[in-house]
């Protein structure tokens, strides 16, 4: 019996992962390459190279490289952090806003926008995001403890995302005037466009760091498939492995939601895709989910750019669009199996 990996299926594992590589780079120079006004990259970039301060560059560095590194780094959190939870919970319906830190981001945010915040400071909105991420985390940790199950969790993740879903509500409720609440409205439908540089350098640490705790955790994972008994025997601390997933998710999802808002079904989906590629072990779904997380965001949003509409659909909107069928489609497959 193998927990940790063997060299069967090594290769396939290396082709698959260059594969879609491949993929998100030929993704990430169209993302940069689309949109309203025509670029020209390899000028844009012997501008940047020689000082020139140009339309093309400012284009280039001021619009589409935010929006193209935010897909890059939205979509590998959604996604490995999806994994993460459905590997933790045992359970293939996980997603990361499971735990409640998507909701709670999401009202910091709102808060910021109802408080009029957001006009004074630049980076007031991804602050205030990532300020709700840290309250749901140590929220969770007071209603369930260190120990909790894996029942007590989700019971207490499903909590807090509802009171965030009540105090969003109430915000829109009492928003000052109707374009307050439509400002928050839209934020929330989550969007790649109009970020800035500044708010990409704010959250890539903190993204980097809950990455590198989920994929740290791919061991434990593997062991968990075992069953709770069989992976304390095998040496893992349950307690500590529940908290690094958790925080990895918090730091990788809290702040992904603060700077672009809600973007659903990343998370689910893609897990649910390419676990089949990797012999369904959930460690090594991590990597390759956050993999296809990032694909999938940077498609999505050059989706919203070629759309033949007047106004540009929310990101969030085409995610939802994906995932819904995807979700009756496996309705369908399970009710078949019965």
């Amino acid at each position: 019996m193998m927990i940790f990996g063997s060299q069967r299926g090594l290769a396939p594992a290396v082709l698959t992962h260059g594969t879609i590589l491949g993929g998100i780079g030929a993704l990430f120079v169209l993302s940069l390459a689309i949109g309203y006004a025509a670029l020209d990259i390899p000028t844009a970039l012997n501008d940047i190279v020689g000082g020139r301060t140009t339309p093309q560059t400012v284009v280039l560095v001021e619009l589409r490289l935010p929006r193209a590194l935010l897909g890059l780094l939205v979509g590998f959190s959604l996604g490995v952090s999806g994994a993460a939870m459905q590997g933790l919970m045992r359970n293939p319906l996980a997603e990361p806003g499971i735990i409640g830190v998507s909701g709670t981001a999401a009202l910091g945010a709102v808060v910021v926008f109802y408080f009029g915040w957001a006009g004074a400071l630049t980076l007031a909105l991804p602050l205030g995001g990532i300020a709700g991420a840290v309250f749901a985390t140590l929220l969770l940790y007071v209603l369930a403890g260190r120990g909790a199950g894996t029942t007590t969790l989700i019971l207490a993740g499903v909590s807090i995302n509802s009171f965030a879903g009540a105090l969003t509500a109430l915000a829109l409720n009492l928003a000052p005037n109707p374009y307050a609440a439509l400002e928050i409205v839209y934020w929330l439908l989550g969007s790649l466009a109009d970020r800035s540089l500044d708010q990409v350098w704010l959250v890539m640490p903190l993204m980097v760091g809950g990455w590198l705790m989920l994929l740290l955790s791919a061991p434990a994972l593997d062991a968990l498939t075992l069953g709770e008994d069989a992976a304390r025997s095998l040496g893992f601390d349950l307690g500590r492995v529940r908290l690094q997933l958790i925080a990895g998710t918090a730091l990788a999802v809290g702040s992904a939601v603060a700077v672009t808002g809600a973007i659903g079904f990343v998370g689910f989906v893609v897990p649910h895709v390419l676990r089949p590629l990797v012999g369904h072990r959930p460690g090594r779904l991590l990597l390759m989910s956050g993999l296809g997380g990032a694909a999938l965001v940077l498609a999505a949003d050059i989706a919203v750019r070629l759309l033949p509409l007047r106004v540009e659909l929310k990101l969030g909107v085409i995610t939802a669009l994906i995932g819904a069928p995807f979700l009756f489609h496996l309705i369908y497959r399970l009710r078949s199996e019965i």
